[in-house]
């Protein structure tokens, strides 16, 4: 039996609609395995979806330090971070900071719906 993969979602806030589509086109998926999320992305996933999330803080007051943190000690598989390009963000280094710290520890990240769709869909995904 497949073990269940634990999955990061963070989404900054013009995101937030986007991520909660994908993640409602993949809910059976990801029901079937452990959630992480930033707090505002995590709450309006679990109340929108119903699937089960562990929230860190919010991501300007230190949860993407929280999952970066999560990803160094080896507990997170996949990192769906939808951010947002065209928006100053004030915790801007936190955002490099979890990226890069997604890629040192060679990660899978999408972030954006195209590649994020390819990940979970990925063969890979199972093994």
């Amino acid at each position: 039996m497949q073990q269940p993969k634990r999955i990061a979602l963070v989404a900054h806030d013009n995101k937030k609609p986007e991520i909660l589509e994908w993640a409602n086109a993949h809910k059976d998926f990801l029901a079937r395995h452990e959630l992480y999320a930033t707090g505002s992305t995590g709450t309006m996933i679990e109340k929108n979806l119903g699937l089960r999330v562990i929230k860190f803080n919010s991501g300007p007051v230190g949860g993407d330090l929280q999952i970066g943190a999560k990803i160094a000690e080896g507990g997170i598989d996949l990192l769906i971070f939808f951010w947002d390009p065209l928006e100053p963000q004030p915790h801007d280094p936190d955002v490099k900071a979890l990226l890069r710290i997604a890629v040192v520890w060679n990660i899978p990240s999408a972030c954006n719906r195209s590649t994020a769709d390819y990940i979970v869909t990925s063969p890979l995904m199972t093994g």
